[in-house]
């Protein structure tokens, strides 16, 4: 993948299905969660996933998607304990944590921009010790909306300001880099393949890459 290094300061970077294997997240929301759920309530496990798949819908692009707190709540189920269950899953993305120590041996930014609530991140830095290599981890929540929202930009620049033509976004959500062209980053990279155990998938709309060791 050619990219003009020479023209990036700033490189942020998406967590879950960027740097993270999305199939931690798809495993926990779409498998263990209706498995706990069905056991709680006692439901059959395909009765837990067809309730859940309409509850997760109904929050869709909101934060409260993501929060831990929220779906505790809203499911009655200690979600924190239950993403405890399954850490082993998390790993990075082949090839991550080299491209996030070269890009900050050359003197550029490295900013991890997410969704995920704190309570996730925590455990997922502490299982991977991603934190170590980045300058900073922005998280939407403390901002107050999700990346896919035109004011969590102008929330991102009050915090951490940036030239948005110098900047290079690497995201798996279609959506989020569409925001991010509205707010005027330059540089925008699509991930072709957010889970591991799932196919590639086309992308036609923004240049993309399958992995890092591309970049």
């Amino acid at each position: 993948m050619a990219i003009s290094w020479d023209t990036i300061d700033t490189v942020l970077l998406d967590l879950d299905g960027t740097l993270l294997d999305l199939r931690f997240d798809n495993h926990f929301w779409l498998e263990h969660v209706p498995r706990r759920y069905a056991e709680a309530r006692g439901l059959l496990l395909e009765e837990a996933k067809r309730e859940l798949k309409a509850r997760y819908q109904a929050m869709e692009g909101r934060l409260e998607w993501y929060s831990v707190d929220f779906w505790t709540v809203e499911l009655g189920l200690d979600i924190a304990a239950l993403k405890e269950e399954v850490q082993h899953l998390i790993a990075p993305h082949p090839h991550a944590v080299d491209f996030l120590q070269r890009t900050i041996a050359a003197g550029r930014r490295a900013i991890v921009v997410t969704n995920a609530h704190p309570k996730s991140i925590r455990l997922k830095m502490r299982r991977t010790r991603l934190d170590a290599h980045v300058d900073r981890i922005i998280c939407a929540h403390t901002l107050g909306f999700p990346k896919e929202t035109v004011e969590f930009w102008r929330r991102f620049a009050e915090v951490e300001p940036f030239d948005a033509d110098r900047t290079l976004l690497v995201e798996d959500s279609i959506a989020v880099l569409r925001t991010a062209r509205t707010v005027g980053v330059r540089h925008l990279l699509a991930v072709r393949r957010p889970d591991s155990g799932e196919p590639e998938r086309s992308i036609t709309e923004f240049d993309s890459i399958s992995s890092f060791a591309e970049l």
